[in-house]
Formats: structure tokens, C-alpha cells, sequence
């Protein structure tokens, strides 16, 4: 009996274990399957109202364009994704075609001049919450939350995941997408503090981050113990013996605190994001260092975990990319003149993010084609310089692609006068589903993360068919999402 169960770990780490990966047009196309059935979702709801009030078949409709879509791209469509997208813009165009049907508006009793002011009190605070940046991080989550668990079921093609040493996959892109958005949402309180006219003391910063690295640390710790003393099949080179993802989350928001001392020299997050990733793949390249990682016995503490320790280079330069995003995503204005309509700073908006990704794609083609830049090849592994301006054109276009399709759709968000008004919009132009995943996105992942083990030690997953696979990912998916609303709907927010 043990030996059989020893040889079955063997087996879900091999199948696991020498991926190469697929290109990178195939994740363009299956991760467009997302913000395609958003456009759909964005069609009803916009046209029709289909989800206001929000009632269970709200909900189910929900679930499956923000949710079951991108299962199918990733299982049962994995090879015709434009197919899947097809199907979801077809009724999106019938749907827009049809007369619009508006809420029904109730009358309210007219109330007097002065109560009237004080009901639409509530200035615009200087960071807005952004419906397109709740899409983006809700669908980026749900991707992440599904994969792990589909990773161990052969219906999820093996070029999506993770890949050995060089090469690109989805879930490749997943992990730095993780970090990246983290980036982004870590602008927020530099940006307070800059509107606010203050400064805070490196050592506050310090203590501070450590704060919020503490209880990453913790799972860091946690899932270390449950993985070895469950005897549960784990990826060596991927982070390495005993380091996890979690423990790269958890050391980002201290050295981050230290960077931003740095802004005083290099006054952008973006340069000294590729600065850090051009030394550190000079490093790679003229010292012995990406042997090291690949090649060297695991001899002592620092060599079992060579992997996830000198990856985390490269995920401080990502973290980086990310918060310089949302330096110019973040703010209500992003042109600070006085007097430019709502719609102005939208297009310059979107504008922006177009030339950043247009910039960090061009670097990402000279850094690795053969004919006309340096030839370097994609590694998650060691997190290089192609694999951080991989993900920064990736998640530049995916926040672009929600932003253009808030724009279109949603206009009255961003020409709201008070906050009430954009309370009320920005409710009505964000998925109710991908809404409460990003509010407690860490939560959550943690508990995807439960969730996948627990399946892992109770079903072969190797020996399960397509239909099973579909009926278990669905079912877990379900789970997540039920869990993910009803904490949205009891108001809790879960901060790790």
C-alpha cells in the first residue's frame, strides 16, 4: 500500500514536472475569453439591466460569464478559444441590438433645497475605486483560483502549465499577473500620502510593511508544515524545498518600503523596475549565478531554496511595474489642468496605458528576438528580465482591454459629479461575482488553495475523466464563488 501510494506521488509530480510550455498568441487568445464574456456581461447590464436588482439568476448568469467562461477556456475550448469567444460576442451584439430596457426609476418625494444638498453631499475623494481595475483583479483571481486546481486533471492541457526551466504558459503568466496587481493596488496609500503633502519615515514604512508581511509569512510557514507532513506532491524547482509563493508575497512589501527611498534617485517605479531587472539579468548572464539555480546540488539551507530565493529579484521588479501602473491608474486625474472634462481624462487615460504597453512589449521583443535584440529566453524559474516585461505588456493590455469596455459601456461612472452618484455607478458597472473576489482576493486564494489539497487527497485526479473533471472544477469553483459573495454580502472584509 505504500509503495503504491509513493509511486502515485511520483506520478502527479512527474505530470507536473519537464513542461515546455505554448506560445504566447495561445494565452493572448484564452485569456481574451475573459474580457469577452465580461463584454457580454457588460451588454446585459448596461441594455437590459439584467442585473439590477440582483436576483439568484443574476447570480448563476454571473457565474457562469465571469467564472464558468474562463473554466471552459481553460478545459473543454483549451484548443478552440477563439471559438468560445465567438460565442460569447454573437449574443452580445443580438443583446445590444435589442431596445434598451433602464431600470424602472421610482419617484421620490421632491425634498426641500437645503435637504437636497445634504443629500448629495460627499465630494470626490482623490483616488477613485475603478469598476475596469475590480474586473481586471476579479478575473485575474478566478483564472488563478481555477488553474491550481485544474493543473491535476489531464483535461487541463499540460502547455498551460507551469513550465520546467524556459518557456512561456498560462500559468507562468498567472503567477507574475499575481504579483503585478499586488503592484498596483500598493500605490494607493504613495499615493494618499503624496496628496496629502506628506512624507513617512523610512523606518515607519519599514514597520508598517511588516505588518502586512507578517500573516503572509505565517501561511508561508503554515503551508510549508501541512505540505511535508501530509507527505503531499509538491514541484521542487519550482520555488525550491521549502520556500513557497507565499513567502515571496510576504518579503515584497519590506524591500518595496526600502525602493522607495531609491524614488529620490530614479523618480519612477517603471525605471527602476527595469533597472533591477536589467543588473539582475546582467548577473545571470556574466556570473555563475544561473547555473547556480539550475544546475547546483541542494546542499545547504540557501541551495535546497536557490530558486524561490533568487526568483524574488525578479518579483520586486514586477511588484515595481505594477505600483508604477497604478501611480497613473489610481488618480482621478491622471492630467492634473484644471478644467479638462471627465471624458478628456478618460481618453488620456487609456491613451497612457496604450503607450506603456506599447513600451514594455517593444522591450520585450528586442530583449528576446534573435535577429534584432538580445535573444534571451522567457523563465519563470529565475523570474529574468524577459519573464518581467512578459508580464508587465500582459497585464498592461488586460487592464487596458477592462478600462476600453468600462469606457464604452459604463460612461456614467466617470462623469459622476459626487460620490454617491459614483458609489451607485461604479455598483452597477462591476460583476457582483468578480467584485466580491477581489475584495477578499488573498482570502480567498488562500482558501482555493485549501480546497485544491483537500480534492488532491480524496480523488485520483490523474484517473478521473473529462466529464467528472468538469463536474469536480465546477463544483469547486461554485464553492469559491458562493463563499466570495456571501462575505461580500455580510459586509466582511478579510485582511491578511
Amino acid at each position: 500500500m505504500g509503495s503504491n501510494t509513493t509511486s502515485y506521488k511520483q506520478m502527479k509530480e512527474d505530470f507536473v514536472s519537464n513542461l515546455t510550455g505554448g506560445s504566447i498568441a495561445e494565452i493572448n487568445y484564452v485569456t481574451a475569453v475573459g474580457p469577452v464574456a465580461f463584454i457580454l456581461w457588460s451588454v446585459l447590464q448596461s441594455r437590459q439591466s439584467f442585473f439590477k436588482p440582483y436576483k439568484p439568476l443574476s447570480l448563476l448568469v454571473d457565474f457562469l460569464l465571469n467564472v464558468v467562461a474562463t473554466l471552459l477556456a481553460l478545459t473543454l475550448y483549451a484548443n478552440t478559444p477563439l471559438l468560445l469567444c465567438g460565442l460569447f460576442l454573437v449574443p452580445a451584439i443580438f443583446v445590444y441590438a435589442l431596445p434598451p430596457n433602464p431600470p424602472a426609476s421610482r419617484k421620490k418625494a421632491k425634498l426641500p433645497p437645503s435637504a437636497q444638498g445634504q443629500k448629495s453631499a460627499g465630494a470626490l475623494s482623490v483616488l477613485s475605486t475603478k469598476p475596469f481595475l475590480t474586473t481586471y483583479r476579479g478575473s485575474m483571481l478566478v483564472t488563478t483560483c481555477l488553474a491550481i486546481l485544474a493543473v491535476d486533471f489531464r483535461l487541463f492541457p499540460r502547455r498551460f502549465a507551469k513550465v520546467e526551466t524556459w518557456g512561456t504558459s498560462l500559468m507562468d503568466v498567472g503567477v507574475g499577473s499575481f504579483v503585478f496587481s499586488a503592484g498596483i493596488v500598493a500605490a494607493r496609500p504613495v499615493l494618499k500620502e503624496r496628496a496629502e503633502g506628506r512624507t513617512t519615515p523610512l523606518f515607519q514604512r519599514l514597520l508598517y510593511s511588516m505588518r502586512h508581511s507578517l500573516p503572509l509569512l505565517v501561511l508561508g510557514v503554515i503551508r510549508l508544515i501541512s505540505v511535508k507532513g501530509l507527505d503531499y506532491a509538491e514541484h521542487v524547482t519550482e520555488y525550491g524545498v521549502h520556500w513557497n509563493f507565499f513567502f515571496t508575497l510576504g518579503l515584497l512589501p519590506p524591500f518595496v518600503a526600502l525602493f522607495q527611498s531609491a524614488l529620490k534617485i530614479i523618480p519612477s517605479y517603471a525605471a527602476l523596475a527595469v533597472l533591477l531587472g536589467v543588473i539582475y539579468q546582467f548577473v545571470l548572464e556574466s556570473t555563475n549565478l544561473k547555473a547556480f539555480i539550475l544546475v547546483a546540488p541542494r546542499t545547504d539551507l540557501f541551495s535546497m531554496n536557490r530558486e524561490g530565493i533568487c526568483s524574488f529579484v525578479g518579483y520586486l521588479a514586477i511588484f515595481l511595474a505594477g505600483q508604477d501602473t497604478g501611480m497613473f491608474v489610481l488618480p482621478r486625474s491622471i492630467n492634473p489642468r484644471s478644467g479638462t472634462s471627465n471624458s478628456s481624462q478618460r481618453i488620456t487615460l487609456l491613451l497612457t496605458m496604450a503607450v506603456w504597453m506599447a513600451i514594455w512589449s517593444i522591450l520585450y521583443f528586442f530583449t528576446t528576438n534573435y535577429k534584432y535584440g538580445a535573444g534571451l529566453n522567457v523563465s519563470r524559474r529565475l523570474a529574468n528580465l524577459p519573464y518581467i516585461l512578459w508580464i508587465a505588456a500582459f497585464n498592461t493590455a488586460q487592464l487596458f482591454a477592462c478600462c476600453a469596455i468600462e469606457t464604452v459601456f459604463f460612461p456614467s461612472f466617470y462623469n459622476a459629479t459626487d460620490a454617491k452618484t459614483e458609489r451607485e455607478a461604479y455598483e452597477t458597472a462591476t460583476s457582483r461575482v468578480l467584485r466580491s473576489f477581489n475584495r477578499n482576493g488573498l482570502a480567498i486564494f488562500l482558501l482555493a488553495n485549501l480546497l485544491t489539497g483537500l480534492v488532491n487527497m480524496t480523488v485520483p485526479t490523474l484517473d478521473v475523466g473529462p466529464s467528472v473533471t468538469v463536474g469536480i472544477l465546477v463544483g469547486y469553483a461554485a464553492v469559491l464563488t458562493i463563499i466570495a459573495v456571501a462575505l461580500d454580502t455580510w459586509n466582511i472584509s478579510i485582511k491578511l
